[in-house]
């Protein structure tokens, strides 16, 4: 049966209430000789012949399977089991979207509240919720909750300038046209008490990452993000921190230092690099926050007969719903990533993941050790997990491009968002990074310095 949604005679309607004689005049101002442009397309070709070219593309790719990569800024080349990828490869998890229908879906909501509770018991936090699309937006949503729990009463964020920068980028494109305002990242070298010193009675929350952009560890205790929060708490504030969850399985999880939202990129927990995405970002509050909390949330319940059965829970004030009652535009989840960070969890268990998180440690010391002792270079990190900055004797593209013609991938080069880290790049070494490599590395390095 042919489907027309519209008729004849609708169109004249619209048209005539739009003031257009015909819907060509809609395109008067596009030239003629690019509205209906000749497409020259190659002639068709077979399958086998498709899939030979695809795959002739493909090896132009510098894959992580035939190249050594030191590079991380974000993104990270972890071990992936074999479990993850089976389950993800059941069709009733990989065709699912959001279970509405909870009589249906009982298997996909058991998912994501099993993911809930890892995700808190995780970052030390009381309710998490069923992700959002990145650590980026996860960050720029969590400024924009603890805004909602001041009442809007509070309009100072304050940002330290060791996070992410594009984390910072789409902070600020979240907040254009609100009344908040940024502070503190204006100045790159600004340490803890530079942004304690940035705290009053209008900070609605800061924003910490930890470990920061450069893998730095940021000290937990008084005199660091512990009484960090307790100054903010005084003042009415919530401190936020972007965590990486491989390093929550080695150093105590922000709810142990007085966080109130948790946040990170959730990729480095069972899912690939992919070429940059999809990703997940987690996110996790207080019990206190949650009504505020953008996102769904999956809860378990009884039925009538006292079963066990699993439901959407504060979900109506999203924009899917109640549009009026709405705290974010969140109104998806990265359901497919969420289930690969469960199964990843599940899989790996307490002792599995710090067990990655212990390789990472020790193979980038060890990595940071091999370089330093290299003439010219220079390893400027202080304590920190599994990357570090390292100043060069050359410029950092020139030494990453001669990498690369010997099958490596070396570090990001932190003069694209630092301009006093010129002459710097940040390396990154997961439990990926067998010793042989890491010393196959440092003797390249030491050609080219």
């Amino acid at each position: 049966m042919t489907y027309v949604p519209l008729t004849e005679a609708d169109r004249q309607a619209m048209l005539q209430a739009i003031g257009v004689g015909s819907v060509e005049e809609l395109f008067a101002d596009v030239p003629d000789s690019v509205r209906h442009p000749v497409l020259e397309l190659p002639p068709p070709l077979s399958e086998m012949e498709v899939l030979a070219e695809l795959r002739e593309m493909g090896e132009g790719n510098a894959d992580l399977d035939h190249t050594a990569c030191f590079l991380g800024a974000g993104a990270y080349n972890h071990f992936v089991p074999s479990a993850v990828d089976a389950v993800l490869s059941r069709a009733e998890f990989y065709t699912a979207y959001t279970p509405y229908q909870p009589e249906i879906s009982q298997g996909t909501l058991q998912a994501i509240y099993e993911y809930q509770t890892m995700v808190c018991e995780l970052t030390g936090m009381e309710v998490a919720n069923a992700s959002h699309y990145d650590g980026a937006t996860a960050l720029a949503e969590a400024a924009l909750m603890a805004f909602e729990v001041s009442r809007r009463r509070k309009h100072k964020v304050i940002v330290a300038p060791d996070i992410h920068p594009e984390y910072r980028q789409v902070l600020r494109t979240y907040l254009r046209g609100t009344d908040l305002l940024l502070a503190g990242d204006e100045n790159p070298q600004a340490g803890l008490e530079d942004l304690a010193a940035l705290i009053d009675e209008d900070t609605a929350c800061l924003l910490v990452q930890n470990p920061t952009f450069f893998g730095e560890l940021l000290p937990t205790d008084a005199d660091g993000l512990s009484g960090l929060a307790d100054a903010l708490h005084e003042a009415g504030g919530l401190l936020v921190v972007a965590a990486d969850p491989i390093s929550l399985g080695l150093f105590k999880p922000p709810g142990e230092y007085g966080a109130d939202i948790v946040v990170g990129e959730g990729q480095p927990l069972g899912n690939p690099l992919s070429f940059g995405g999809p990703y997940l970002g987690l996110f996790a509050c207080r019990d206190e926050y949650k009504r505020k909390m953008p996102g769904r949330l999956a809860g378990a319940t009884v039925d009538t007969e006292r079963r066990r059965g699993f439901v959407l829970t504060l979900a109506t004030r999203e924009q899917h719903i109640r549009r009026e009652k709405a705290t974010s535009n969140i109104c998806t989840n990265q359901a497919l990533c969420a289930l690969a960070a469960g199964v990843y969890l599940a899989v790996m268990g307490r002792r599995g993941l710090r067990q990655v998180a212990e390789l990472c440690y020790h193979k980038a010391h060890y990595a940071a050790r091999r370089i330093n002792a290299l003439p010219g270079f220079e390893v400027r990190s202080g304590q920190f997990f599994r990357e570090f900055v390292v100043r060069c004797p050359r410029p950092p593209a020139e030494i990453n491009a001669r990498l690369l013609e010997r099958k490596i991938i070396g570090g990001y080069e932190l003069s694209r968002d630092y301009p006093h880290l010129a002459d710097c790049m940040l390396l990154c070494v997961t439990e990926m990074n067998p010793r042989e490599q890491i010393d196959r590395w440092a003797g390249e390095l030491e050609r080219l310095g």
